[in-house]
């Protein structure tokens, strides 16, 4: 492994913990979707997120949402009413990954370019 590297030569991308990492937050929207539910915390609904990430179409925040739900990065509680009501907050896992959202944050207002 060349300076601390986590992905040796010669082996796989997809088969490491970095490749596994990338996975379940790679994609356009994923990182943004996991941010926006941890600033407000404890929950969003569906049309909260789609006005905080306007740019963002509903077929994609929903199947955003679908991938992140079933990499169990959030929970998606329904509330069986009239008209339908669902919240949308990070799990356990999806919580540990917010240290690393946090230090990328750091690396890019360090190295963005005024």
């Amino acid at each position: 492994m060349k300076n601390g590297s986590c992905v040796k030569p010669d082996i796989k991308l997809s088969t490491t913990g970095f490749g596994y990492t990338l996975s379940l937050i790679g994609g356009k929207y994923k990182m943004t979707v996991i941010y926006k539910l941890y600033e407000n915390a404890p929950f969003m609904r569906y049309n909260e997120l789609k006005k905080s990430i306007r740019i963002i179409s509903f077929k994609t925040l929903t199947s955003t949402l679908k991938e992140l739900e079933n990499d169990d990065l959030i929970i998606r509680k329904e509330y069986p009413q009239i008209p339908p009501r669902v919240e949308y907050s990070l799990s356990e896992k999806g919580k540990t990954l917010i240290p690393i959202l946090n230090m990328m944050c750091d690396w890019g207002e360090r190295n963005m370019k005024i």
